[in-house]
């Protein structure tokens, strides 16, 4: 578990690193807001379609061999920018492109934390893991203050020196589970698109909660810097405050699901995400209400990304790698969306409010949409004595 988190945490701190450097680098390379909103969502969308192949690895070679060659990929990527530098928007994706790996990790630290524990406690143990999305604190806090002291380039090489550390543990204590684990094929995940619908329907639960909550953490600092004049420092801390509140509540979004049903918790958390967020689209508070609204929107966000993979393993128990990919997948595609529209927002209507009101709108869909599959899912594949869905 300690390995799965720390592997995790690391992984996300590295795969966030372009937001909080985003107005620096925007600076010095002259990008405007829609080429700074897709530099911040390139390695988002990366992730996503990488944690597909990395399940489909780990579950030939091991969860662990798959992180340690993961986690080799991106530390050279990261030396390879700290000496040869970033100089383009080019450049800029092909970094955001590498850093991706470091998004792919969900199909390597889930399974190997969540094959160690019995159904009722699955909640709790992917929570736990999963709270290793708090990574993109340690991002917020310490990037840009880095970069205004060192160069934002420089950065990079200082981001590599705790992904050693972390590998170096992650190599001596990282165990497979003893549990048999099926390879599985393209074809197999095909399969469980065009034959089960509760994957379709997890996967958009998921592009909402975890989705919300990348593509909410790549963009809050250049929106803060946008809306309100924050420096870049000032605007990483008011993000470190909003992500900081979303991971603290994975796990125990996890422990709420494993008391009261998984669906309940995620009704709860949609509900709530659509109000916050359309009341922050309003504009009508200064930058401390605001600031406030976004850290209530990724703790809410946070809590149902526990609650999702609270669900996965009691749907999914056999197929947990494979759809781990697949889900964390839709969710990397969901937090691109929302990092690159909203950029997209400001630079086409100036401002940021349209985009907030479409993702409130979907939030609201969403929470509708699960009043028409929560009672089936209970009927159907919910098991007795088991954890509550």
């Amino acid at each position: 578990m300690l390995s799965a988190f720390l592997y995790f945490d690391m992984s996300f701190m590295v795969w966030y690193l372009l937001g909080p450097l985003q107005v620096q680098i925007a600076q010095a390379l002259q990008l405007d807001t829609q080429q700074r909103a897709l530099m911040v969502a390139v390695p988002i969308l990366c992730g996503a379609v990488l944690r597909l192949f990395l399940g489909l690895l780990a579950d030939r070679i091991g969860a662990r061999r798959t992180g340690l060659l993961a986690q080799g990929v991106v530390i050279l990527a990261l030396l390879a920018a700290w000496r040869l530098g970033v100089h383009s928007f080019g450049q800029a994706l092909l970094l955001g492109a590498m850093l991706g790996v470091a998004g792919a990790s969900f199909a390597v630290a889930l399974p190997l934390a969540s094959r160690w524990y019995p159904p009722e406690h699955q909640g709790t143990a992917m929570g736990i893991a999963g709270a290793g999305n708090s990574g993109t604190v340690f991002a917020a806090l310490f990037a840009p203050v880095l970069a205004t002291a060192f160069g934002f380039q420089n950065v990079f090489g200082l981001a590599a020196i705790p992904l050693l550390v972390v590998l170096a543990i992650f190599a001596a204590c990282a165990r497979d589970a003893p549990v048999p684990v099926a390879r599985k094929t393209l074809g197999d995940y095909a399969r469980a698109l065009v034959g089960n619908r509760d994957s379709w329907w997890f996967m958009f639960f998921y592009a909402i909660t975890f989705g919300g909550f990348a593509g909410f953490a790549s963009a809050l600092p250049g929106y803060f810097h946008d809306e309100f004049g924050f420096a870049p420092k000032v605007a990483g801390w008011a993000t470190a405050a909003c992500v900081l509140a979303g991971s603290l509540m994975r796990p125990l979004g996890g422990v709420i699901a494993d008391r009261i049903g998984g669906t309940r918790s995620l009704q709860m958390v949609y509900v709530a995400v659509t109000a916050l967020v359309a009341t922050a689209a309003l504009g009508i508070g200064g930058p401390v209400a605001t600031v406030a609204l976004f850290v209530l929107t990724l703790l809410c966000l946070g809590a149902g990304n526990g609650a999702v993979f609270q669900l996965v393993p009691q749907r999914f128990g056999a197929e947990i790698g494979l759809m781990t990919g697949l889900i964390g997948m839709a969710g990397g595609v969901g937090g691109f969306l929302l990092a690159a529209g909203l950029g997209v927002a400001r630079q086409h209507a100036g401002s940021y409010a349209p985009g907030l009101w479409l993702f409130a709108g979907i939030a609201l869909a969403a929470s509708l949409c699960l009043v028409g599959v929560k009672q089936r899912w209970r009927l159907h594949w919910a098991q007795p004595g088991a954890a509550r869905v």
